[in-house]
């Protein structure tokens, strides 16, 4: 986990939230025994997930791609080439969703909008560390134009579907 107390509260806080409001389907398959907390998500996402990060066309189609994803301090990072049809979309209109599928174990699904992530603004630093040291060589040198974003989720939820067994499986500490 790279999360700080103040970043898992505000985590909560989202995922309360975004619960709260979702619609009585979503809530009935999310119930109490299968909802996960903040701390439970954090833990759950270490290292690189598959994402799959969905955009928006100009002409307000949607567009899928997996993407590897990292979640640090909260939310989700991750990268692309500048080249991408994908980074386009992005560059125009920032609105995104994410999610995280592990088979029928576990599920985090995420709406917001993204921010390209620039050298010297705050986690810059910190998260391509954290990338370099998880593939071995630094983002930034995959190719000519590599991009880095940050996900500003306006809403969030996480799903196991046998909680205690997923949290106990992954040697995760129920809280």
């Amino acid at each position: 986990m790279h999360e700080t107390e103040e970043e898992i509260r505000g985590l909560q806080r989202l995922l309360d939230h975004s619960h709260a409001r979702s619609s009585e389907h979503l809530r009935g398959i999310i119930n109490a025994d299968r909802r996960l907390s903040a701390t439970d998500v954090a833990a759950l996402l270490t290292g690189m997930k598959v994402l799959s990060v969905a955009t928006v066309t100009a002409g307000g189609e949607p567009r899928i791609s997996a993407l590897d994803g990292h979640f640090l301090h909260g939310t989700w990072t991750f990268s692309t080439s500048g080249t991408a049809i994908k980074a386009r979309h992005l560059r125009v209109r920032p609105a995104v969703s994410v999610a995280h599928i592990d088979n029928e174990e576990l599920a985090v699904f995420a709406h917001g909008v993204v921010e390209r992530m620039e050298p010297g603004e705050p986690g810059w630093d910190a998260t391509i560390e954290h990338w370099t040291n998880h593939y071995g060589s630094s983002p930034l040198g995959w190719g000519p134009e590599i991009v880095m974003y940050r996900m500003r989720a306006q809403w969030m939820v996480g799903y196991a579907w046998k909680r205690d067994e997923l949290l106990a499986k992954r040697g995760v500490r129920s809280q």
